[in-house]
């Protein structure tokens, strides 16, 4: 085959123009150096040593490739891929080029320069999300779960457990992805479940596209609370959802733990409107009076009217009555349209507080969730489940879940008190993260020097005095 001579290399910087200002030009070319506008890694990577969950998820995961062959630790993918994930960087591609950032080797705990130190590529991940098996994801699934319980120094003495599902798109031919009527689409249904005054991650189940079964939520959150039993036995646990969860399965796990109680929302039916039908008709009388004194300027007008109620039912499948809360709500018509009826119904195992207190203040608190499930799906695309096997799309988002864990935890240990302490982590990414800076290299130091105007200065070194090596590390758990 003939040898055909190479072209010359081009040596002629790209250039980047700008408008001018008086009296100068404006250019700009990619001959920085080392540089980084991802200041945020390493920030990521003393979070991670502070808390620990790297190392967790490592220890879950059985590594079968052969030693012989490796060139990067599961523990440094791990870091790579999750600390990518958590700084905006959602695609494992994106490992293409972010494998040579000085600031990303740094979090790993590579050295920054070192040109035989380059971290993984994309095609590693892909290789990494199809070498894992079930039994790898139900062991990552329980240390995350452990991540959960050591976020807390001592047992609680009550929690509250946030339940929802959220859809998950899918494009392709992915394992698994079924056509869901409700939301029009085919798509994964994830379990995603929070704890609700922190908003810490519990834990995260990839699920099939279809609505779940009573069984199906019995079966996960009887793994969840065996495992938080191990180590809070005396914490008294409320559990909370919509009405996925009102299955006589769930209630039933819930009544058997002797310390936990439950709210869920319950869909209507014609024995709960008869049941609720005296309390609607108070409502329509309200609101038609409400109306006539509005028409003669006697009162205000007013858009709907609320009045709230209980009775105890039992459907024919649960096991024993429950107390049902009934929000008993008219909607004023517009536009020459009717009243419209707007009842809503809670099951719970509460016997206190009132029905209007339990509804407003404590079942629809759990709205709180969808903001969480948002930053998981918007801000660290969870989502993005794109790979064509179900346990592959599971690992995706089992990665973006810690991602989540990492901006929670960084938000609880390092942000208090400042602007960014209930900040979405798109929001840090931009404001704390996204900060350039130059990386020099020495013998035995590395020196990270960062513009001196930069505008998170005195917030970089709070965050710094909180999580250096002198802050409290996560509690050695030991079951009670």
């Amino acid at each position: 085959m003939p040898n055909y001579p190479r072209p010359a290399a081009d040596f002629t910087p790209e250039q980047l123009r700008f408008p001018s200002i008086p009296g100068f030009t404006v250019r700009a070319d990619f001959t920085g150096g080392e540089l980084s506008s991802d200041l945020g890694a390493i920030v990521l990577g003393a979070l991670d040593r502070r808390i620990g969950l790297t190392e967790r998820l490592t220890a879950a995961i059985t590594d079968s490739r052969d030693a012989r062959y490796t060139t990067h630790s599961l523990h440094d993918l791990l870091k790579q891929r999750i600390f990518q994930i958590a700084s905006g960087y959602e695609d494992g591609n994106d490992a293409n080029i972010l494998r040579v950032d000085p600031m990303f080797k740094l979090a790993v705990g590579r050295a920054p320069l070192a040109a035989d130190q380059l971290l993984a590529s994309g095609s590693t991940f892909s290789r990494l999300e199809g070498a894992l098996r079930r039994s790898d994801i139900y062991r990552m699934a329980h240390a995350l779960l452990m991540q959960f319980i050591a976020g807390y120094p001592t047992a609680p003495a009550h929690i509250t457990l946030d339940l929802d599902h959220t859809d998950d798109a899918t494009h392709g031919q992915q394992e698994l992805a079924f056509y869901n009527h409700h939301y029009g689409h085919y798509c994964y249904l994830p379990l995603l479940v929070f704890e609700a005054e922190s908003g810490a991650l519990v834990t995260a189940v990839l699920r099939p596209g279809k609505r779940p079964t009573g069984a199906e939520n019995a079966m996960i959150m009887q793994r969840v609370l065996r495992l938080l039993r191990q180590y809070w036995p005396q914490t008294r646990i409320l559990l909370r959802g919509d009405g996925h969860f009102s299955n006589p399965e769930l209630m039933q796990l819930v009544m058997a733990d002797g310390n936990a109680d439950f709210t869920f929302g319950l869909p209507g039916n014609a024995v709960l409107a008869r049941k609720a039908e005296g309390l609607m008709k108070n409502a329509r009388g309200h609101l038609a009076l409400r109306q006539s004194l509005a028409t003669q300027d006697l009162a205000p007008a007013v858009t709907a009217v609320r009045l709230f109620g209980e009775f105890e039912y039992a459907a024919k499948s649960w096991p024993q009555a429950y107390r049902v809360v009934l929000k008993a709500e008219v909607l004023a018509g517009r536009d020459g349209k009717p009243n419209k009826d707007n009842e809503r119904f809670v099951v719970t195992s509460l016997r206190s507080p009132s029905p209007d207190a339990l509804y407003q203040q404590e079942y629809c608190a759990r709205g709180q969730a969808e903001n969480w499930i948002k930053q998981m799906k918007c801000d660290l695309k969870s989502d993005r489940t794109s790979a064509s096997s179900f346990v592959g799309n599971f690992v995706r988002l089992l990665l973006a879940a810690c991602a989540y864990v990492l901006h929670q935890q960084l938000r609880q240990l390092a942000l208090q008190g400042t602007s960014l302490a209930t900040a979405q982590p798109k929001t840090v990414i931009l404001a704390l993260f996204k900060v350039a800076v130059r990386v020099k290299q020495y013998k035995d130091r590395v020196l990270l020097q960062l513009p001196t105007s930069c505008a998170v200065k005195s917030l970089l070194a709070h965050v710094c005095e909180q999580l250096g090596p002198t802050s409290r590390k996560s509690p050695v758990l030991s079951p009670s």
